[in-house]
C-alpha cells in the first residue's frame, strides 16, 4: 500500500494544500485543497472517501471533486464518515443553496455520490486495506483512521486533542509503522490551541508519553505563520522518539 500526501498544512497560501490523502489511486482519506493539484484522470480514478469530520480544511474540494467527475462516472462517489459528519454535509454543503445535493441527483435510485456512516470501531476493507474509524476529540463530532494492509499500519489522529481511548488503540495496534499526528499551533498560542482543540508542542509531547511502542511520528496540520517554529519546538525538547515533519508529496509505504 501506498499513501500519498497531498496536503497536510493548516493552512493556505504558497505551496500549502490543507489535510487530504491518498491510498493507491481510489481512497481518500478527507478531502482538502491537497486533492485540486490531481489531474482529471486521477480525480476519475477516485473511488472512496473517508471524512475525519466536516470542518472546510478538510472536505474543501469534495463539492467540486463530485462535480467535476460526475459525467466520467458509471457508479457513485462514495462518502464514508460518522453519522454527525454525514449530517452536516447534508444540511451545509449539498443542501441547493451552498451545492447540489448529489446524494440525490441525477435520481434517488443512481445518485453522483452516496454515504456510508462509518462511526467509532466501525472498519470496511477496500483494496486489502481495512480502514477504521478510531476516537478524536475535536470541537465537533470528528474521527481518526487506522489505515491497516496487514503487513503495517498507519494511524492519522486527524484533529484532535488529549484522548485516551486513542492512545489505547495506537499501543494496541502490533504492526504500527506510522503514526500521523497534529499539532496546529506554536507554544506562544497554547490558549488558543487548547481553546481550539488542537495541538501544540507542550501538549504533543505531553501527550506523545503515553506511546508504548516504537514507529516513525510524523506531525500535521501545521499552520502556515509558524510551521517552522513549531517544528523546532518540537524537535528541542523532545526526547527519545523518532519525529520528523509529514511533507506534502510524501508517500509512505505500508
Amino acid at each position: 500500500m501506498h499513501l500519498r500526501i497531498l496536503g497536510c498544512s493548516g493552512g493556505i497560501g504558497g505551496a500549502n494544500r490543507t489535510t487530504s490523502f491518498l491510498i493507491n489511486d481510489s481512497i481518500l482519506i478527507d478531502a482538502g485543497t491537497g486533492v485540486g493539484d490531481l489531474s482529471f484522470t486521477a480525480l476519475t480514478r477516485i473511488e472512496h472517501i473517508f471524512l475525519t469530520h466536516a470542518h472546510l480544511d478538510h472536505i474543501a474540494c469534495l463539492p467540486m471533486l463530485v462535480d467535476t467527475i460526475m459525467g466520467s462516472r458509471s457508479t457513485p462517489l462514495t462518502v464514508y464518515a460518522s453519522e454527525a459528519t454525514i449530517n452536516v454535509l447534508k444540511k451545509h454543503i449539498f443542501n441547493w443553496a451552498v451545492w447540489p445535493d448529489f446524494n440525490k441527483i441525477p435520481n434517488h435510485d443512481a445518485p453522483f455520490m452516496r454515504y456510508i456512516t462509518l462511526d467509532v470501531g466501525q472498519s470496511c476493507t477496500i483494496e486489502k486495506c481495512t480502514i477504521t474509524a478510531i476516537p478524536a476529540v475535536h470541537t465537533v463530532p470528528a474521527v481518526g483512521y487506522q489505515l491497516d494492509s496487514s503487513k503495517n499500519s498507519v494511524i492519522f489522529s486527524g484533529d484532535s486533542v488529549c484522548n485516551a481511548a486513542f492512545w489505547d488503540i495506537v499501543n494496541a495496534t502490533d504492526n504500527l509503522s506510522h503514526l500521523i499526528i497534529e499539532t496546529a499551533f506554536s507554544n506562544r498560542e497554547y490558549e488558543l490551541a487548547n481553546a481550539a482543540k488542537h495541538f501544540c508542542p507542550l501538549t504533543l509531547l505531553e501527550q506523545l508519553k503515553n506511546l508504548s511502542r516504537p514507529c516513525q511520528v510524523l506531525v500535521t496540520h501545521l499552520k502556515p505563520a509558524d510551521s517552522e517554529l513549531t517544528m523546532q519546538e518540537i524537535l528541542r525538547d523532545n526526547a527519545n522518539l523518532t519525529i520528523s515533519r509529514l511533507e506534502q508529496n510524501q508517500i509512505i509505504s505500508f
